[in-house]
């Protein structure tokens, strides 16, 4: 039986795109200066290129399950809304706030075991001592990067996505032109090249944060949400945020640790093959990040109805965002083939011989073409699920296929020393197993079942 009864509905599909069309500009940003600061490190050379991508994930890597876990504000802050209880919606980012501070002793422990990885994977010296800097300079506003993650989902939680947008592209704003700068040494700065990059992004970080604490102390929102009677210790909703929130800690840490090691383990081919992945994932990241925030809209629609218990208009929802993602991947992946050679040509450096990486680069764009049509499934299925509180199965489910690519990977990269083209299949081959095993659950009866809602929006 096919519990889901599709239909799409004009008005439904409106509100998804208000709430996720300000998202993917939020989430755009941030592939932006993803993007822009490794095109930058590519105008320097390759070794510059490939240690951006290996800091930028090792950071990431450091602090995801924290990201996981107050990413989790967003449906909680929708659940909430949805079941007439605004008040408690701003105590979400209180509970945040206060884990966020108690964080600081583990993340300080992460930071000094993660900065000796990547001399550990066998990457090339230079390479090793660039990519540690990048991370410990990231690292170091690591505290202020997760107080923004909890109170942009918080807003987005709410339905104000607008806020979210408008706090990131100011973010990018300062970013970008900084980051050029600090890189290249102009404006009477000197040149500072990756340090320059890392600084930057740390800057824009704080700014776009205080962004945040301006716009949730506004009269119309600090009285609409008792905003000023939400600072205090809310035991009943810190148990119910670590309880929902920490399987999607868990599952983004493994997960990312997952790529992370593959990534590390890909890149011992090689600074050529480095820097092809690289290129590569510049172009999974402009285009996936911004599906990130249709599933953030996913996440907030499905929290809300949830809430109330509106399992008709959580099918609209469905429907709609189906169709949206799809509509999307589609049109990248024929990009992607199509224009394969110009896309990877835009990081080609100044000088030297490019050849090389042109060719695997070109290669694995036609397997990221593939990819993108089942991250599209893998956002929209997981998007809902996250939204109904199914976190543990996604934990579970996910994190057993990312470690068992790994392991596959282990064997075709260490021991049986395939080639990067048999590597990159096998990436491939795993996200669309994941779409395919996401979809069988959201078909099941499990998720939606009416106690086990009762139990998710239980204290």
């Amino acid at each position: 039986m096919f519990p889901i009864r599709l239909h799409f509905s004009r008005d439904t599909t409106v509100e998804l795109l208000r709430l996720a069309l300000p998202m993917v500009v939020s989430q755009g940003t941030f592939a932006v200066m993803i993007f822009t600061d490794r095109y930058f490190m590519s105008q320097i050379d390759p070794v510059h290129m490939a240690a951006a991508l290996g800091g930028g994930v090792a950071s990431f890597f450091s602090f995801c399950f924290f990201v996981g876990l107050f990413s989790y504000a967003n449906a909680m802050a929708a659940q909430y809304l949805g079941a007439g209880e605004p008040e408690k919606c701003p105590k979400v980012v209180t509970q945040g706030l206060i884990m966020t501070v108690m964080s600081a002793p583990f993340l300080t422990l992460i930071t000094f075991l993660v900065a000796g990885i990547f001399e550990t994977m066998g990457h090339d010296p230079e390479q090793v001592e660039l990519s540690r800097i990048y991370y410990l300079i990231l690292m170091s506003g690591v505290l202020v990067n997760l107080a923004k993650t909890c109170i942009s989902s918080y807003f987005a939680g709410i339905g104000r996505t607008k806020v979210v947008m408008i706090c990131d592209v100011f973010g990018l704003v300062i970013n970008v032109p900084l980051s050029y700068v600090m890189v290249f040494g102009k404006l009477g700065f000197p040149e500072l090249g990756i340090v320059g990059a890392g600084i930057s992004t740390v800057i824009a970080t704080i700014l776009a944060f205080l962004l945040f604490v301006i716009f949730y102390f506004l009269k119309e929102h600090r009285e609409t949400f008792s905003v000023m009677r939400s600072f205090a210790l809310d035991t009943r909703i810190m148990k119910r945020f670590w309880r929902l929130g920490f399987p999607s800690g868990l599952e983004l840490f493994l997960n990312v640790a997952a790529f992370n090691l593959f990534l590390l383990m890909f890149q011992s081919y090689g600074v050529t093959e480095g820097a092809a992945a690289a290129i590569v994932f510049n172009w999974d990241i402009l285009s996936f990040i911004p599906m990130i925030g249709l599933n953030i809209g996913i996440i907030s629609m499905i929290g809300r109805f949830v809430g109330s218990r509106d399992m008709a208009r959580v099918d609209q929802v469905i429907t709609a965002s189906f169709a949206i993602a799809m509509t999307y991947a589609c049109l990248l992946a024929v990009l992607y083939i199509s224009f394969r050679y110009p896309l990877v040509d835009v990081f080609a450096p100044p000088s030297g011989d490019f050849t090389a990486i042109r060719e695997i680069a070109a290669y694995m764009m036609i397997g990221l073409s593939t990819y993108v049509l089942a991250d599209g499934v893998i956002m929209v299925t997981g998007g809902v699920l996250r939204g109904a509180g199914d976190t543990r199965w996604l934990m579970i489910a996910s994190t057993t296929l990312h470690w068992a690519m790994l392991v596959a990977q282990f064997f075709i990269i260490q021991v049986f020393e395939f080639s990067p083209k048999v590597s990159w299949l096998a990436f491939v081959a795993m996200i669309l197993v994941i779409a395919v095993v996401f979809s069988l659950r959201l078909r099941g009866n499990r998720w939606r079942d009416p106690d086990v809602l009762e139990r998710v929006m239980a204290e």
